[in-house]
C-alpha cells in the first residue's frame, strides 16, 4: 500500500499529519529557518577532504549567500571499494566541518550512519542528516531523535510518501519535533542516461504540503547525479514551493573525492543563487 488514507492520518502518522489549513511547522537551525518566509540554501562538498579545502569552500558558499554548510565526514558509497581519492575522514572530518562552520558562522549538517556514532556527530553538527539508505533504519532513527538536534530526513529512493512520513513519525514519536524532509530522487524503470540513477519527484513537494505540516527541501545534486541538471532542478524546486535546497559545491568539481559528476564550482553556484532569489521572489519567498 503506498497511498495515504484517512486512517493513516489518524492512526499511523498523527504527529506529522497536517490538521488544518495553514498548519505548518518551522524548524530553526541557528539563524536558518525551514518553513518560514525564506528559502534555506545548504551548500558544501559531498565529502570533507582536508582543512584548507573545507574552509575555502565554506567561505565561498557563505559569500554567495548560503545559509548552512554541508559536508560528509562519513560517506556511504554504493560499493565497498574506495579507490584513489574516494575516502572518508571520519571523526577528523567532523572536526574540520565544525571548524569551518564556526569560522564562517554557518550552521553545519552532516550525515550520521551508525547508532554508535550519534553522540559524536551530535557534538559537532548543528543538524543531523539521515541519509536515503537509512530512512527506514528504525534503531538509528530512534537514537538520532533522542540526540535532541534538528534532523534532515532524506527520502529513500524506493519510498512512497506514506513510507517517508512514517519514518518522520518515528522521530516525532521518540521526542524530536525538529524534522525537515528532503526529497532525494526515486527509482524509475527508465532514466535519461546511465548517470541519471534517480528521477526527482518535484510533485512530492506540494503533496507533502497536502498531508503534513513538516518543511520539505530538495537535493538536486544527488538526485540528478549530473552537473548540467542541478541548476534546472534547483530552480524547479523553488518554483513548486520547496523550503530549501541542499547542493554540492566544490572548488574543483572534477577533482572532488566523492561524486565529482554533480558538484558545482563557485561561479556556477553564485549564478544559481541569483536565479533562486529571483524565483523565490515570484512565489512570495526570499533566498
Amino acid at each position: 500500500m503506498k497511498d495515504i488514507s484517512a486512517a493513516d492520518l489518524e492512526n499511523n502518522i498523527p504527529l506529522v499529519a497536517r490538521r488544518h489549513e495553514g498548519h505548518a511547522t518551522t524548524v530553526r537551525v541557528g539563524p536558518a529557518e525551514f518553513g518560514g518566509s525564506g528559502i534555506v540554501v545548504i551548500a558544501g562538498p559531498c565529502a570533507v577532504e582536508n582543512e584548507e579545502l573545507m574552509l575555502d569552500i565554506a567561505r565561498a558558499v557563505k559569500r554567495a549567500g548560503a545559509h548552512m554548510l554541508r559536508g560528509g565526514a562519513f560517506k556511504p558509497l554504493t560499493f565497498p571499494y574506495r579507490r584513489g581519492s574516494m575516502m572518508e575522514l571520519g571523526m577528523p572530518g567532523l572536526a574540520l566541518l565544525q571548524q569551518a562552520g564556526k569560522e564562517t558562522g554557518l550552521p553545519v549538517v552532516t550525515e550520521v550512519m551508525d547508532v554508535r556514532a550519534v553522540g559524536a556527530v551530535a557534538e559537532h553538527a548543528d543538524m543531523l542528516q539521515i541519509g536515503a539508505r537509512n530512512m527506514s533504519n528504525f534503531p538509528l532513527l530512534i537514537e538520532v531523535a533522542k540526540a535532541g538536534k534538528p534532523i534532515l530526513l532524506k527520502r529513500h529512493f524506493g519510498a512512497s510518501l506514506r513510507d517517508w512520513l512514517g519514518a518522520a513519525e518515528y522521530l516525532y514519536y521518540h521526542g524530536n519535533t525538529q524534522v525537515v524532509l528532503c526529497e532525494r530522487g526515486v527509482v524509475a524503470p527508465h532514466t535519461h542516461e546511465v548517470t541519471s540513477r534517480f528521477i526527482v519527484d518535484l510533485q512530492v513537494v506540494p503533496a507533502v504540503r497536502e498531508y503534513s505540516h513538516l518543511p520539505v527541501i530538495v537535493d538536486p545534486s544527488h538526485s540528478t547525479f549530473k552537473r548540467k541538471y542541478v541548476a534546472p532542478i534547483a530552480r524547479g524546486a523553488i518554483a513548486v514551493g520547496a523550503d530549501g535546497i541542499i547542493i554540492d559545491v566544490h572548488r574543483e568539481p572534477e577533482k572532488a573525492a566523492v561524486d565529482p559528476l554533480q558538484a558545482l564550482d563557485y561561479e556556477a553556484f553564485g549564478a544559481l543563487m541569483g536565479e533562486m532569489r529571483a524565483i523565490a521572489a515570484v512565489v512570495g519567498r526570499t533566498a
